[in-house]
């Protein structure tokens, strides 16, 4: 079949798997106003870009970098950058819980990412970046906006 062809009978089918899938979604459907889910977004997205440098900063070796990202645009001091007391009272406590535990996880990274740039132990820092992701998994895995 010819690729102009096949398009659109791809892109329907896709329709049909992703209507399927929200009906299917067990997460909690966590319900607040659309500036409010605008503003977590745009959060995720930020700590998304934010994991994506560090990663880039380990790979090279700046691991004070990547802790300074680490700290400043994930961990506990970035809770009033982001307008995380703002945001709490929107979201059940299990996703409140997620979030604070990223955040502190976050912050145990940058301590962690300072120290390998004495110890050159990068293992324990991906380690302690994992911990930070992990909780990015499962508050995903658990919840979504509606």
């Amino acid at each position: 079949m010819h690729k102009l062809l096949l398009a659109p009978f791809v892109f329907s089918g896709l329709l049909v798997v992703s209507h399927a899938f929200a009906e299917g979604d067990s997460r909690i459907a966590v319900e607040m106003p659309t500036m409010m889910q605008d503003h977590m977004r745009a959060n995720m997205r930020d700590h998304l870009r934010s994991i994506n440098e560090i990663l880039n900063f380990l790979a090279v070796g700046k691991y004070d970098a990547a802790a300074d990202i680490a700290e400043k645009r994930i961990g506990m001091s970035s809770l009033e950058a982001h307008g995380a007391s703002h945001m709490a009272g929107f979201m059940p406590k299990g996703m409140q819980d997620t979030g604070t535990a990223m955040h502190q996880a976050a912050s145990r990274f940058a301590v962690i990412a300072q120290e390998t740039g004495v110890t050159h132990d990068l293992p324990r820092a991906l380690g302690a970046l994992n911990q930070v992701t992990l909780q990015c998994v499962a508050c995903h895995a658990g919840y979504r906006l509606k």
